[in-house]
């Protein structure tokens, strides 16, 4: 009798509104293969659809997040049969890249749960999301530019500038260094760093605090957040947070957050 495969990516739902997807390639420190990212993109694509998922955590099975693109092969993307060679590179290429592009666009809140070594690619996702929580043990790295590619990939030259400065976005992508989790926290790339047998624990406390806010207002103010980095001017993004401010007004559950709140209790909300 054959044993069916570990799937790829594992999925788990510890509480209600709550899904975990975790890279599960441990033996190569989950880095990308055609299949890895496909199925990645499999799930972001069901999440579009799901109405009662309010935070998503990314996380990586056994001692790494995502080393990035798998050197030992990537794979043949679907599709690509019959093109040439510049065609095919640069269909795996969106075929990568636009995983941070639906994470990003997903109305879903993003933790990133960083529970060891996340480079090239790992390090793009692990930006893409929206609360990044890593284990004292993680250790970050550009890496394209170390392998002979562009240090600017899957959206790396957009996202980290804006989370940690041009300066030094510049000397992170130029050098392709490592970096650790302390220097992580200090440049204000993560949000937190704890021991790892405590990050389960630090990123469920964060999860408390992000299902206490009201769906809409949540999955709003992400991408209002989001926006805000490509917004020109104040005046702009005024205009933005004043149209949400209207929205969230009309539900709801803006009316039990402040009733909860008033009685000092635990809100509950029907996405209404």
């Amino acid at each position: 009798m054959h044993t069916a495969p570990e799937p790829l990516i594992e999925v788990e739902q510890p509480r209600d509104g709550v899904i975990v997807l975790k890279l599960n390639r441990p033996d190569r420190l989950n880095a990308m293969t055609v299949e890895l990212v496909d199925a990645l993109h499999a799930e972001l694509d069901r999440l579009a659809t799901d109405n009662r998922t309010r935070v998503v955590v990314l996380t990586g099975a056994g001692r790494g997040f995502c080393a990035g693109l798998d050197l030992g092969g990537f794979g043949e993307v679907p599709g690509s049969e019959g093109l040439g060679a510049v065609q095919t590179s640069m269909l795996v290429q969106t075929r990568i890249a636009t995983l941070v592009q639906k994470i990003r666009r997903l109305p879903q809140v993003f933790v990133a749960a960083v529970n060891g070594a996340a480079a090239g690619g790992g390090l793009a996702l692990v930006s893409a999301c929206d609360i990044r929580i890593a284990s004292d043990s993680a250790i970050f790295a550009v890496s394209f530019i170390r392998v002979g590619f562009s240090g600017c990939d899957i959206g790396t030259s957009w996202m980290l500038p804006r989370l940690v400065g041009a300066g030094r976005a510049h000397e992170l992508m130029l050098t392709g260094r490592r970096f650790d989790a302390a220097e992580a926290l200090h440049i204000g790339l993560l949000a937190d760093v704890v021991p790892g047998e405590q990050l389960l624990e630090r990123v469920n406390t964060a999860i408390d605090s992000l299902l206490a806010a009201p769906p809409m207002s949540l999955a709003l103010t992400k991408r209002g957040m989001w926006l805000a980095l490509e917004i020109p001017s104040l005046d702009t993004a005024i205009e933005m947070e004043n149209r949400q401010q209207v929205l969230t007004t009309a539900t709801a559950d803006q009316s039990e957050a402040m009733t909860a709140y008033v009685e000092r209790r635990a809100p509950v909300y029907g996405n209404r």
